[in-house]
Protein backbone atom coordinates (compact mmCIF):
# COMPACT_ATOMS: atom_id res chain seq x y z
CA UNK A 1 0.00 0.00 0.00
CA UNK A 2 1.88 2.84 -1.09
CA UNK A 3 -0.07 5.44 0.99
CA UNK A 4 0.09 3.79 4.20
CA UNK A 5 2.28 5.37 7.15
CA UNK A 6 2.90 2.30 9.01
CA UNK A 7 3.95 0.22 4.90
CA UNK A 8 6.01 3.85 4.96
CA UNK A 9 7.62 3.33 8.44
CA UNK A 10 8.57 -0.68 7.69
CA UNK A 11 10.14 0.51 4.12
CA UNK A 12 12.03 3.06 6.30
CA UNK A 13 10.69 6.43 4.13
CA UNK A 14 8.83 7.59 7.72
CA UNK A 15 11.50 7.71 10.43
CA UNK A 16 10.70 6.24 13.70
CA UNK A 17 12.26 5.79 16.83
CA UNK A 18 12.88 1.87 16.50
CA UNK A 19 13.04 -0.66 19.56
CA UNK A 20 13.42 -3.74 16.89
CA UNK A 21 13.43 -4.88 13.27
CA UNK A 22 13.98 -7.51 11.10
CA UNK A 23 13.11 -9.08 7.89
CA UNK A 24 9.40 -9.88 8.80
CA UNK A 25 8.86 -6.84 10.96
CA UNK A 26 9.36 -3.63 12.65
CA UNK A 27 8.75 -2.44 16.24
CA UNK A 28 8.79 1.48 17.55
CA UNK A 29 7.60 3.91 20.30
CA UNK A 30 3.80 5.14 19.84
CA UNK A 31 3.88 9.17 19.45
CA UNK A 32 1.01 9.82 21.45
CA UNK A 33 1.97 6.82 24.57
CA UNK A 34 -0.91 5.70 26.86
CA UNK A 35 1.30 4.34 28.97
CA UNK A 36 5.36 4.96 30.27
CA UNK A 37 6.18 2.04 27.78
CA UNK A 38 3.93 1.66 24.54
CA UNK A 39 5.72 0.19 21.59
CA UNK A 40 3.59 -0.44 18.68
CA UNK A 41 4.72 -3.43 16.50
CA UNK A 42 3.63 -4.15 12.39
CA UNK A 43 4.25 -6.90 10.14
CA UNK A 44 6.65 -5.96 7.14
CA UNK A 45 3.85 -6.97 5.00
CA UNK A 46 0.58 -5.03 4.64
CA UNK A 47 -1.90 -6.98 6.54
CA UNK A 48 -5.18 -4.46 7.36
CA UNK A 49 -6.14 -5.97 10.67
CA UNK A 50 -6.81 -9.13 12.68
CA UNK A 51 -10.20 -9.86 10.20
CA UNK A 52 -7.37 -10.05 7.27
CA UNK A 53 -4.83 -12.85 9.20
CA UNK A 54 -5.04 -16.09 7.22
CA UNK A 55 -3.08 -19.38 6.48
CA UNK A 56 -0.94 -17.59 4.48
CA UNK A 57 0.04 -14.91 6.59
CA UNK A 58 -0.11 -16.39 10.17
CA UNK A 59 3.23 -17.37 10.32
CA UNK A 60 4.54 -14.07 10.44
CA UNK A 61 1.69 -13.33 13.58
CA UNK A 62 3.33 -16.11 15.73
CA UNK A 63 6.55 -14.43 15.19
CA UNK A 64 5.61 -10.91 16.24
CA UNK A 65 4.33 -12.67 19.77
CA UNK A 66 7.70 -14.74 19.88
CA UNK A 67 9.20 -10.42 19.10
CA UNK A 68 6.71 -8.83 21.75
CA UNK A 69 8.11 -11.70 24.50
CA UNK A 70 11.76 -10.13 23.80
CA UNK A 71 11.02 -6.55 23.44
CA UNK A 72 9.02 -7.35 27.15
CA UNK A 73 12.13 -8.84 28.68
CA UNK A 74 14.05 -6.00 27.32
CA UNK A 75 12.24 -3.75 28.55
CA UNK A 76 12.01 -5.00 31.61
CA UNK A 77 8.09 -5.44 31.30
CA UNK A 78 8.34 -8.87 33.65
CA UNK A 79 6.02 -7.17 35.83
CA UNK A 80 3.30 -7.01 33.23
CA UNK A 81 2.03 -5.97 29.92
CA UNK A 82 -0.80 -5.30 27.71
CA UNK A 83 -1.05 -6.55 24.33
CA UNK A 84 -3.81 -4.70 22.01
CA UNK A 85 -5.07 -4.92 18.63
CA UNK A 86 -7.86 -2.81 17.53
CA UNK A 87 -10.03 -4.15 14.40
CA UNK A 88 -11.76 -1.64 12.34
CA UNK A 89 -13.27 1.62 13.08
CA UNK A 90 -15.66 0.80 15.99
CA UNK A 91 -12.79 -0.85 17.79
CA UNK A 92 -10.53 2.48 17.85
CA UNK A 93 -8.05 1.36 14.50
CA UNK A 94 -7.12 4.11 13.03
CA UNK A 95 -4.66 2.78 10.70
CA UNK A 96 -5.53 0.19 8.82
CA UNK A 97 -2.35 -1.64 8.61
CA UNK A 98 -2.39 -4.89 11.47
CA UNK A 99 -0.38 -3.54 14.70
CA UNK A 100 -0.39 -4.49 17.99
CA UNK A 101 0.73 -2.11 21.07
CA UNK A 102 2.53 -3.27 23.50
CA UNK A 103 1.95 -1.29 26.86
CA UNK A 104 3.19 -1.14 30.28
CA UNK A 105 6.05 0.07 32.73
CA UNK A 106 3.20 1.29 35.25
CA UNK A 107 0.46 -0.71 36.59
CA UNK A 108 -2.69 -0.59 34.18
CA UNK A 109 -6.00 0.47 34.83
CA UNK A 110 -8.60 -2.48 33.80
CA UNK A 111 -10.50 0.27 31.65
CA UNK A 112 -7.22 1.29 29.48
CA UNK A 113 -7.40 -0.49 25.96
Amino acid sequence: MDDCIFCKIARGEIPSNKVYEDDQCVAFYDLNPMAKVHVLIIPKAHIANVLDISTENSAVISHIFEVIAKIAKDLGLEDGFRVVSNCNEYAGQSVFHLHFHILGGQKLSLTMC
